[in-house]
């Protein structure tokens, strides 16, 4: 990634105590890290962090200490087989009734050994996520000023728990999946934090896709497609009709390129540091 001193400090409008929303969205999510290096460039330091499924991986990282600069060759480094490994049984016994097409324990294995920190409270910063209760369709906060009581490795693993790819995971009598479930961008939750200013990073699916691509792929691209979009269509909207506190938002250039595209790294950074700096550049969007 091009990297440069910005000759302005940080942004007057977010405030004294600006969060940053980490969105999910896949593989795509690496983009996170490209625009954690935009920012500290730019001297936004956030005082807090909201992420969900890739996002919250990756805030819970910014949250421990890392940065850009930690969190670049790791992403490099990262293989398909790291987190996403085929559950056989699909394959071979009654695959239709199976909980997921992927193992839970190679994505489990990766959040140990990428988080430096094994508890909340070893965070430096306040961090949330989100998971969505199977049961009762609620969302479950987990995290700074909410539930403690799971392990911060049950709480990433629920968040980024994607239907059909990822089994559910029973925490605290609970059956949860990925967070984005309901709220893929929570600018909300970040706002009733205390933030007096955001920056949402939003690297889900768009509203466009490649539909002869996606048949080709089968049910579960299917599946998937459908998916990303009711999850743009809320996305869309939060965002429009956002008012307060100040809102820094960032949509890097990803529509068309799937969840588990591992051959995408380089852009993934890259595209996350430019939108950065091109939303920088061209201020907050904030509507009173």
């Amino acid at each position: 990634m091009n990297s440069g001193a910005w000759e302005t400090g940080p942004l007057e409008g977010l405030g004294e105590r600006p969060w940053l929303v980490l969105g999910g969205g896949g593989l795509k999510g690496l983009a996170h890290v490209g625009a954690h290096q935009a920012l500290a460039e730019a001297g936004v330091a956030p005082a807090g962090v909201v992420g969900t499924s890739i996002g919250a991986l990756v805030g819970a990282c910014f949250a421990a200490g890392m940065g850009w600069k930690e969190l670049a060759p790791l992403a490099f480094a990262l293989r398909r087989g790291d987190i996403a490994r085929i559950n056989r049984r699909v394959l071979l016994i009654n695959g239709i009734r199976q909980e997921s097409l992927l193992l839970a324990e190679p994505l489990r294995a990766y959040i140990r050994a990428v988080l430096p920190v094994r508890d909340w409270d070893d965070l430096r910063i306040p961090f949330q996520v989100n998971a969505v209760d199977l049961e009762t369709g609620d969302t479950v906060w987990f995290g700074t000023g909410a539930d403690t009581s799971v392990s911060l490795e049950d709480a990433l693993y629920a968040s980024a728990a994607l239907p059909v790819f990822y089994p559910p995971v029973e925490v605290g009598g609970r059956i949860l999946v990925d967070g984005g479930v309901e709220f893929t961008l929570g600018l909300g939750r970040a706002a009733e934090l205390g933030a007096t200013g955001l920056v949402a990073v939003d690297v889900g699916s768009g509203k466009r896709s490649h539909p002869q691509r996606v048949r080709e792929q089968g049910l579960i691209a299917l599946h998937q497609r459908v998916f990303s979009i009711m999850s743009w269509r809320k996305r869309a909207d939060l965002v429009e009709h956002w008012t307060e506190p100040p809102l820094l938002y960032v949509r890097p250039r990803l529509d068309g390129i799937g969840t588990f595209d591992f051959d995408r790294t380089r852009y993934f950074l890259e595209e996350g540091y430019r939108a950065t700096r091109a939303a920088l550049m061209e201020g907050l969007r904030s509507r009173t």
